[in-house]
């Protein structure tokens, strides 16, 4: 598994492993065997672990399994294990937000991750008409300096927002976003941001909600409703970029570089978005250890100059997404939390 430093001591595995699937949303969770899938995945180097204050149940997964860990590897392999979190105030909090609301958020993640500090804290803000956004940020700096939090982060913030923060004086290590091979809209101006400004950017959506896989090659078009809020979601973005036919064209692609690595489409989809510039690392989902090798592959496989230009050749047909990151979610699910929280960083 590849390693990237994104800044002195702090090194990370460039596959993280998701959390959002452990939270119920996908049918019951044995948490001994949750633990013992993350210990699966951090033995063979996946080391990273990504969730959120509100991801029902998952912190405190994810603390038992610290603690495993520790009782099962030692304190040194430990270290290597990296908890990426999110700090998302309610929609209904963001009015009357306050420091002593953002601490109390932060000492419940402590606790739930057995953590005295925690490694990254990924902040989403729902609405940004709604003010306070830039000083609950300076409040997570606060907390930072203080010794609970080791890196400030953001989560699906457009490149306005992330330009005010840091001018803010806020300082960012990390921005999560959705980019794909169907959702390029950070390619506007965050990618450059990032170059800029020195923060690295995490992807989720890499295999947009399982569409980019062998599983949706040479099937018909589905029609709505689809089968999940995920497969809702990305079904727009493919309609929007040019449609279904566009879209099995890249599979058919995809399909025959997968070929001439051995391996499937879905691994392609998140390698390639590896090679791209200020990627750091991609999020994958899972539930459990069944695909972990070919998570594993993502960061192996070394694509050829000739597999990157098929690709572009069909994506030069596609047509670009209107506005900036997540800009187009935030349009589409007005400013309704309970239907963006499902949509909201799931790693898949």
């Amino acid at each position: 598994m590849q390693r990237i430093t994104l800044a002195p001591g702090y090194e990370i595995s460039r596959v993280i492993r998701g959390g959002w699937q452990l939270a119920g949303g996908h049918g019951a969770v044995d948490p001994a065997v949750a633990v013992d899938d993350m210990v699966a995945f951090a033995d063979a180097g996946i080391t990273t672990f990504d969730c959120a204050d509100i991801y029902t149940g998952v912190e405190e997964l994810i603390g038992k399994f610290r603690l495993a860990y520790r009782d099962l590897r030692g304190e040194e392999a430990l270290r290597r294990i990296r908890v990426h979190t999110k700090f998302v105030p309610d929609l209904t909090v963001l009015p009357t937000i306050s420091k002593a609301y953002v601490e109390g958020v932060i000492d419940t993640s402590l606790k739930r991750l057995n953590l005295e500090r925690l490694d990254l804290v990924q902040f989403h803000w729902w609405a940004y008409d709604i003010d306070g956004w830039l000083e609950t940020a300076g409040w997570l700096k606060e907390l930072q300096q203080a010794g609970k939090i080791d890196k400030v982060s953001g989560t699906n913030f457009d490149s306005d927002h992330i330009e005010a923060l840091i001018a803010a004086g806020i300082p960012l290590a990390s921005l999560q976003l959705q980019y794909s091979l169907l959702d390029r809209r950070p390619e506007k101006r965050m990618v450059s941001l990032a170059a800029q400004y020195d923060f690295a950017l995490f992807c989720y959506g890499t295999v947009a909600g399982g569409f980019l896989s062998d599983k949706w090659l040479g099937i018909a078009e589905p029609a709505h409703p689809l089968e999940n809020r995920s497969l809702t979601k990305y079904k727009l973005i493919i309609d929007d970029i040019g449609g279904w036919d566009l879209f099995q064209a890249l599979l058919g692609t995809l399909r025959r570089i997968a070929d001439r690595h051995q391996t499937d489409i879905a691994t392609i989809a998140s390698a390639a978005m590896l090679r791209r510039p200020g990627v750091a690392a991609v999020i994958v989902g899972a539930r459990n250890r069944d695909h972990l090798a070919e998570n594993l592959a993502i960061s192996d496989i070394t694509l050829s100059d000739k597999d990157l230009s098929d690709i572009e050749a069909v994506m030069a047909e596609a047509k670009e997404l209107e506005g900036d990151v997540y800009t187009l979610e935030r349009d589409r699910n007005g400013r309704h939390g309970s239907i963006m929280k499902y949509n909201l960083n799931k790693g898949e």
